[in-house]
């Protein structure tokens, strides 16, 4: 059972949507643990300062080291070493393929920030891994960090109510070099506005019916992400014994 810990300033913030939909449904069939733990109980002034004007000048305030070392080394000695990570936009892609490997681990530690960031000793004190969820900057970093954990949590057998839904996901390929988008679905009603379910939907051609949707999650791929393609194919020729 993974043991998710999210350090935030704002705890209250993100705690209804931990207890909803699929994190609360791993937390309640006692598949996955999270904690919120506010890094401004760290704090050592009556004032509870976290944070300080940048050396060097510059807009904003700079989160201080003290609290957040102090809180990760509180926590440790706890539940044991944790693998660290920073949410931060000059970190690494987060990708399917992390969520995979993060599965497997036992206890992971999210870092979410708040004005223009750490001081720089944070990360290199504590070996924090630095990740981002893509080319933009947000007010902080709990929506990345909520987002790593249920990406994550959907992984744990059990939590989800057909485990097929994890198997067939968009980019859930990429570690094999498919790297494919999920194929379309469709539902009832049969015929929306004049648009038709695909007759091989109907058909109940297991075979043929496979085959449509890995022909429509190419198509979809090659029209929205071709990059995935690209990467893809890189790889392959990197590894030719791939």
């Amino acid at each position: 059972m993974p043991l998710f810990a999210i350090l935030t300033l704002f705890p209250e913030a993100i705690e209804p949507y931990t207890r909803s939909s699929i994190l609360g449904v791993a937390q309640e069939k006692g598949l996955a643990r999270i904690l919120l733990v506010d890094f401004r109980d760290f704090t050592r002034d009556r004032h509870r300062t976290v944070d300080d004007r940048p050396y060097g000048g510059g807009p904003g305030m700079v989160l201080k080291p003290e609290p957040v070392i102090e809180c990760v080394e509180w926590l440790e000695r706890r539940h044991g070493p944790f693998r660290r990570l920073l949410m931060c936009p000059t970190g690494t892609p987060f990708r399917q393929s992390d969520a995979e490997t993060l599965a497997r681990e036992e206890r992971i530690l999210l870092l979410a920030g708040r004005y223009e960031g750490f001081d720089a000793r944070v990360r290199k004190e504590l070996e924090f891994e630095a990740i981002s969820m893509g080319d933009f900057v947000l007010a902080g970093g709990e929506l990345p960090a909520l987002a790593i954990v249920e990406a994550v949590a959907r992984l744990v057998p059990g939590v989800l109510g057909d485990e097929r839904s994890a198997l067939e996901d968009s980019f859930r390929r990429e570690t094999d070099g498919a790297g494919t988008l999920d194929h379309p679905h469709y539902t009832r009603p049969r015929v929306f506005r004049g648009e038709a379910v695909p007759e091989v939907l109907l058909s109940g051609d297991h075979e043929a019916i496979r085959l449509w949707r890995e022909r429509a999650a190419a198509e979809v791929t090659r029209k929205e992400r071709p990059d995935l393609r690209e990467r893809a194919e890189a790889r392959t020729n990197t590894n030719p014994n791939t």
